[in-house]
């Protein structure tokens, strides 16, 4: 699949902080995609989100393929463990795009969990079964 997406002039910009847990669960899945893009459907907002490995992407439906926020610089590696937020810069391509952030950032970690159950399951694990531990002797007594 191949979109173009296009972004008007930025209006404004601000440090956020994004959730431990949508971050790591975002990139969990995008880790599973083949082609290096994650498409999130946030229906209950009617907004598409694209992750690749340097920003996420907000597209309304209504505008199609102009973004209207974009989250970038996203800086995990400041963390001290895997728990903690992380931060970002949240740019805006409109000046509406400000007002819908808490909400966006709640449904998009909605949106994920639901992917993420859809996804089918890998049967490629494979159980090793161990038939006992065997004692080596040395010879040193």
């Amino acid at each position: 699949m191949e979109i173009n997406c296009y972004r008007d002039q930025e209006v404004a910009r601000e440090h956020r902080q994004l959730s431990a847990a949508t971050y790591n669960l975002a990139h969990t899945q995008l880790a599973r995609s083949q082609s290096g893009n994650l498409f999130i459907p946030i229906r209950a907002m009617q907004y598409l989100a694209i992750l690749d490995r340097e920003e996420l992407i907000f597209l309304d439906g209504v505008r199609k393929c102009w973004i209207d926020i974009a989250w970038r610089n996203f800086h995990p590696q400041l963390r001290q463990s895997l728990d903690e937020p992380v931060s970002y810069d949240a740019v805006y391509y409109t000046a509406e795009a400000s007002n819908i952030m808490s909400r966006l950032q709640r449904e998009l970690f909605l949106a994920l969990q639901q992917l993420s159950v859809k996804e089918p399951a890998h049967d490629d694990a494979k159980v090793i079964k161990f038939t006992g531990i065997r004692k080596i002797s040395t010879g040193d007594s």
